[in-house]
C-alpha cells in the first residue's frame, strides 16, 4: 500500500503544470513527428557539402578533359533531389514546431485563466493589473517562444553538430580537433552571460508591467484626471514609465543580439587553421593526402558547423530568457486543468456560532457574532462606515479563515471542498463587475433561460425601451454605457438568474430612487422565497420589512428585529428616524 502511494505521489508531482517537462509530453505525438522530419532534415544537409565537393572536383576534371559535363549534370540533378528531400522535411519540421508552440501557449494560459479566475479581487489588486496581463501574455509568450527555440535547435542545431563533426573527423580527425577548439568558448562565454541576461530580461518585464498598470490607470480614471487638472501630471508619470520601459527594453535587446556576432567570430577562428594544415593536406605534406574536392568539403563542413555552434550560443540566450520568464509565471501554473461542473446547491438553515473575522496580520474586525436563517428570510446587516459590514459579507466566501462556525444545511462552510461552496453561495459585491458584452449576455452568461423576468423583477424592463438594440444592447467595459443605478439593478439581475441558496446582497439599492428600491425588494423577495438573503445597506428605510437585522459598530454586533433595535440600540434609532424624516420630507 505504502509503494502504491509513493508511486501515486511521484506520478502527481511530475504530472503537474508546473513543471516544463509536464509540456513536453503532452505533446509527445507532435514531438515525435518533428523527431523524424527533424532527423531527415539534419542528417540529409550532410549531402550538401558532399555534393559541393564532388562537383567541384568534377569541375576541375572537366577542365583537364577527364569527365564530361553528363557527369556534371547527374551531380547537380542529384544534389538537386536531395535539397527538395531536405526542404521538404525542413518545411514539416518548422510546421509541427510551430504547432507545437501554439498547443503549449494554449495550454499554459489556459492553466493561468484557471489559476486566476480563482483568486479573489484582493490577491489580483496587490498584484496589480498590469503585471498580471505581462505575465498572462508576454511571459507565457516568451516562455514558449524559448521552449519553441530549444525544440528546434535540438536538431537544427545539436544533430547538425554532430553530423558534422562526424564528417570532419572522418575526413582529417587531427584537424577535425583543432579545429572545433573554438566553437567551445562561445558556449563558455554565453553561459557565463546568463546572469546579465536574466537581470537584464527580469528588469524589461518588471517595466512591462509598470507601463501597463500605468495605462490601465489612465485610461480608467481618464475623466478623474480632467476634472481636477492632473492630466499634465499624471501625463509627466506616464512619460517616466514609458522612458524606463524602453530603456529596459534597449537594454535587453542588446544584452541577447550582441552576442551573436561575437559568438560567430569565435567560432570561425578555427579556419585559419583549416586553410593552413589543410592546404598542406592538399599539397601533399600534411597530415592526411587531400584533393581539392575533399578540402572544399571539409571547409564547407566547418563553415556550417561554426555558424550552427553560433545558433547554439545564442539558443543558451533564449532559454535564459525563458528561465526568467517561467519563474514569474510559475506560481500560477499550480492550478491542474480540471474544471468544476456546476452545482446546484439545495436550500437549508443558516447557523452562524460565535462568528470573528481578521485579515491576517490585522486587528479583528468583528467578533461574538450569532444568529441563524432560514429559507425565505431577508436579513438585514448595517451600521457606521467602515464598520465591516461588507468584510463580514465577504466572510462567506471563505477567501481568508474565520473563527467560529458557519454552517448551511448542516455544513461547516469552511470545510467544503469550493466546488460544492460555488454552488451554495451567491454574491453581489457594492461595485457590479460588468462584462464588455450585451445586456442579455451579461445576465445569462452562457446559459438558455428566458432573462426578462430578471429585467422586470429589477425594474430595468423600462431603460430597455429606451435602448437601441434593448437586451442585445453592448454596454462597454465595465458598463460605461450604463447610469450608476442601471449597473447595479443589472448585476442584480444576473445574481437573481443565477439564484443560490444563500445570497450576500453589498448594497444592490444605493443608486437607485426610493420608488424604484420599494419595487425591486418586493421581486427580490418573490423570488428568493427558498433562499436566504443577507443585504447589506446603509439605507434603512426598507429594514423594517426585514425579518432579522445585524447592528455592526466597533467590532461589536447586535442581532434583533426592527423594533427590538429601535429600543437597543440609539444610533440605529437615530439613523432611521433621520432617514425616515428625509422621506417624510421628500413626499411633501
Amino acid at each position: 500500500m505504502r509503494e502504491l502511494q509513493k508511486a501515486a505521489q511521484t506520478a502527481q508531482t511530475t504530472d503537474s503544470p508546473d513543471r516544463i517537462d509536464f509540456y513536453f509530453r503532452k505533446e509527445w505525438r507532435v514531438l515525435a513527428l518533428i523527431t523524424v522530419s527533424g532527423l531527415i532534415y539534419n542528417l540529409g544537409l550532410l549531402a550538401g557539402p558532399w555534393f559541393e565537393g564532388r562537383m567541384t572536383g568534377c569541375l576541375i576534371q572537366i577542365l583537364n578533359g577527364s569527365s564530361t559535363a553528363a557527369q556534371m549534370l547527374t551531380l547537380v540533378c542529384a544534389y538537386i533531389l536531395s535539397i527538395a528531400v531536405v526542404q521538404g522535411s525542413r518545411y514539416i519540421k518548422r510546421f509541427y514546431v510551430r504547432r507545437f508552440a501554439n498547443n503549449v501557449n494554449w495550454r499554459m494560459k489556459q492553466i493561468i485563466y484557471a489559476s486566476l479566475v480563482r483568486k479573489s479581487r484582493n490577491e489580483l489588486q496587490e498584484e496589480g493589473a498590469g503585471t498580471v496581463m505581462t505575465k498572462a501574455i508576454l511571459d507565457v509568450d516568451d516562455c514558449v517562444e524559448g521552449m519553441r527555440k530549444f525544440t528546434t535547435e535540438v536538431f537544427d542545431t545539436g544533430v547538425a553538430l554532430l553530423a558534422y563533426a562526424g564528417m570532419l573527423l572522418y575526413y582529417d580527425w587531427r584537424l577535425a580537433l583543432l579545429s572545433i577548439i573554438f566553437p567551445p568558448v562561445s558556449y563558455f562565454i554565453a553561459e557565463k552571460m546568463k546572469v546579465q541576461i536574466q537581470k537584464a530580461g527580469a528588469a524589461y518585464k518588471e517595466q512591462a508591467g509598470a507601463l501597463s498598470t500605468a495605462t490601465l490607470d489612465r485610461a480608467v480614471n481618464a475623466l478623474t484626471y480632467r476634472v481636477f487638472g492632473c492630466e499634465q501630471e499624471r501625463g509627466q508619470d506616464y512619460e517616466q514609465h514609458l522612458s524606463a520601459y524602453e530603456k529596459a527594453a534597449v537594454k535587453a535587446n542588446v544584452w541577447n543580439t550582441v552576442m551573436q556576432p561575437l559568438y560567430r567570430v569565435i567560432s570561425m577562428t578555427s579556419v585559419l587553421f583549416i586553410f593552413y594544415f589543410g592546404g598542406k593536406n592538399v599539397l601533399g605534406n600534411g597530415w592526411r593526402p587531400w584533393n581539392v574536392a575533399v578540402f572544399t568539403t571539409f571547409l564547407s563542413c566547418f563553415t556550417k558547423l561554426a555558424v550552427k555552434s553560433s545558433s547554439a550560443a545564442k539558443l543558451f540566450n533564449a532559454v535564459h530568457k525563458a528561465q526568467v520568464s517561467w519563474k514569474r509565471i510559475q506560481p500560477f501554473m499550480k492550478q491542474n486543468e480540471k474544471t468544476y461542473e456546476k452545482t446546484e446547491g439545495t436550500p437549508g438553515n443558516l447557523q452562524v456560532t460565535d462568528l470573528g473575522f481578521a485579515y491576517p496580520g490585522g486587528t479583528k474586525i468583528f467578533e461574538h457574532l450569532d444568529f441563524s436563517a432560514k429559507p425565505g428570510q431577508i436579513l438585514g446587516i448595517t451600521g457606521p462606515v467602515a464598520c465591516g459590514k461588507s468584510t463580514l459579507g465577504k466572510t462567506f466566501l471563505c477567501e481568508y479563515p474565520y473563527e467560529g462556525s458557519i454552517r448551511f444545511a448542516g455544513q461547516e462552510l469552511s470545510g467544503l471542498e469550493e466546488e460544492k461552496r460555488v454552488g451554495m453561495i451567491g454574491y453581489l459585491g457594492h461595485d457590479p463587475e460588468l462584462f464588455h458584452d450585451t445586456i442579455k449576455n451579461n445576465i445569462s452568461l452562457g446559459d438558455e433561460k428566458d432573462t426578462r423576468p430578471y429585467l422586470n423583477a429589477v425594474c430595468l424592463d423600462e431603460d430597455l425601451k429606451t435602448m437601441e438594440a434593448g437586451a442585445e444592447t453592448v454596454i462597454g467595459n465595465d458598463g460605461m454605457r450604463l447610469s450608476g443605478g442601471q449597473a447595479q439593478r443589472l448585476a442584480l439581475a444576473r445574481t437573481l438568474y443565477h439564484k443560490k441558496p444563500l445570497l450576500i446582497l453589498d448594497d444592490p439599492f444605493s443608486a437607485l430612487d426610493r420608488n424604484t428600491e420599494k419595487e425591486a425588494f418586493a421581486h427580490l423577495r418573490e423570488l428568493t422565497a427558498d433562499s436566504i438573503v443577507l443585504l447589506i445597506s446603509h439605507r434603512l428605510y426598507l429594514f423594517s420589512q426585514m425579518d432579522r437585522i445585524i447592528w455592526m459598530e466597533g467590532g461589536k454586533t447586535f442581532v434583533g428585529s426592527h423594533e427590538e433595535l429601535l429600543k437597543e440600540v440609539p444610533e440605529y434609532a437615530r439613523l432611521y428616524a433621520a432617514q425616515e424624516g428625509g422621506a417624510e420630507h421628500d413626499e411633501t
